[in-house]
């Protein structure tokens, strides 16, 4: 899959328009989020209305709308696509894979799709969430909407319900914990979100197996 550009503006300007925004809702969800992170940060985030947001990122607010529940739904979207991206690498891992090899597949195929403009937007989008309950709560639920894709996954592959669930949150924690060291890590050193998120996986098989 191509990776979604991160900018695509034409014109200038508060008017200007987003390219193909109209026929092409995940690319407009890109572009909202790029221009969000900046707001994001901001201490009067909270009083920015919807029509603000939507102005500044070249959009008319009914677009926003066909996209967003409301402002709040932006920073923490994209967990459609990254559950299917995740689910699409379990899946397609080798039949003989164990689970924790599928999932290590899941993460790899859902890490691809992240660029950029990904890495920049975490400690923005950390820090929003950690100063808002409501963006908590959200977040959570998104947490969980991950390991339910994975283990759907896991479970069209054969493994057991207990041991598909206990891998799905293996992999929705490394994931997590991933892209936290990623996007906060250096950003010449080259790495890409796949080489943390398994990394943290390997660490979590390892203290796990510690439990007794």
């Amino acid at each position: 899959m191509r990776r979604l550009p991160a900018q695509g503006f034409a014109g200038s300007g508060a008017g200007r328009r987003l390219v193909g925004s109209e026929d092409r809702p995940e690319r407009a969800e890109v572009l909202l989020r790029h221009r969000l992170r900046r707001q994001a940060e901001s201490p009067a985030y909270d009083a920015t209305t919807v029509a603000q947001i939507a102005e500044r990122a070249g959009l008319t607010k009914s677009t926003f709308f066909r996209h967003f529940a409301d402002k709040r739904e932006l920073l923490i979207a994209g967990q459609e696509t990254l559950s299917r991206l995740l689910a699409e690498g379990i899946t397609e891992a080798p039949p003989e894979a164990s689970p924790l090899e599928a999932v290590a597949a899941g993460l790899e195929r859902a890490s691809s799709e992240m660029g950029p403009a990904n890495r920049e937007l975490g400690p923005r989008l950390k820090a929003a969430i950690a100063a808002n309950t409501e963006l908590q709560e959200r977040d959570a639920l998104k947490s969980i909407g991950l390991a339910v894709a994975m283990t759907a996954a896991l479970l069209a592959r054969g493994v057991p319900e207990t041991t598909a669930q206990l891998a799905a949150e293996l992999g929705v924690l490394a994931f997590k914990r991933g892209y936290n060291e990623w996007s906060e890590g250096d950003r010449d050193d080259g790495s890409g979100l796949a080489q943390h998120a398994l990394a943290a996986l390997q660490e979590l098989r390892a203290a796990s197996a510690t439990l007794g």
